[in-house]
């Protein structure tokens, strides 16, 4: 009697565990299944038909395409950032001059030219080219020996083919230094031509 007690127990208790069991593989059958006969699964290891997997597609298209527009929308923000002064958006690098001249070395030359082809491409944009010198020589040297570098630079864009007309030019001589140190170091950073969009 206690055989028969003993078994029937252990019946009750290995026949749930197999059902269990076997239906969880039925699952992963079916979901095999519809993997190998070319149906996409969704979430879930459900099979998912043309029009689900179509939907899917654009939806995972249209959320990688809201992620680029994110992505640059940061990056022209962060440039914007990067190149803002006195609440102005300033365009790319400055040029730079050897000491006491306004003549354009190829590498200002070189900048020039990248900054013509923005122009062009930027018709409504205008221009300040601020000339800029390191501290030595007189006030009115300087303020001069500034002119003319601002003049030499928007001479070259002209040349390019940039309107004069969206060029302005200004001198500062040695009244607003990149650098405030006292060596070439600094002097060579403050011999310079400046751009401002406005």
């Amino acid at each position: 009697m206690m055989g028969k007690l003993r078994m029937a127990v252990l019946m009750l208790l290995v026949i749930p565990g197999l059902l269990f069991t076997a239906s969880c593989s039925k699952k992963v059958v079916k979901a095999d299944e519809a993997a190998a006969a070319g149906q996409a699964t969704g979430p879930g290891g459900t099979a998912m038909n043309k029009d689900d997997l179509a939907r899917q597609q654009a939806i995972d298209e249209e959320r990688l395409r809201q992620e680029r527009l994110r992505q640059e929308e940061e990056e022209r923000l962060r440039r914007e950032r990067e190149g803002s002064g006195s609440g102005e958006r300033e365009r790319g690098d400055n040029i730079y001059f050897a000491y006491d001249s306004a003549a354009l070395s190829s590498e200002a030359q070189e900048v020039l030219r990248q900054k013509a082809e923005w122009l062009r491409s930027n018709a409504g944009v205008s221009v300040r080219i601020e000339g800029h010198c390191d501290e030595r020589g007189t006030n009115e040297y300087n303020m001069a020996l500034g002119d003319r570098r601002a003049e030499s630079a928007k001479s070259f864009l002209v040349n390019l083919g940039i309107a004069a007309s969206r060029l302005n030019t200004v001198s500062y001589g040695e009244e607003r230094p990149a650098d405030s140190g006292h060596d070439e170091s600094a002097w060579s950073k403050n011999r310079r031509a400046h751009f401002v969009t406005e």
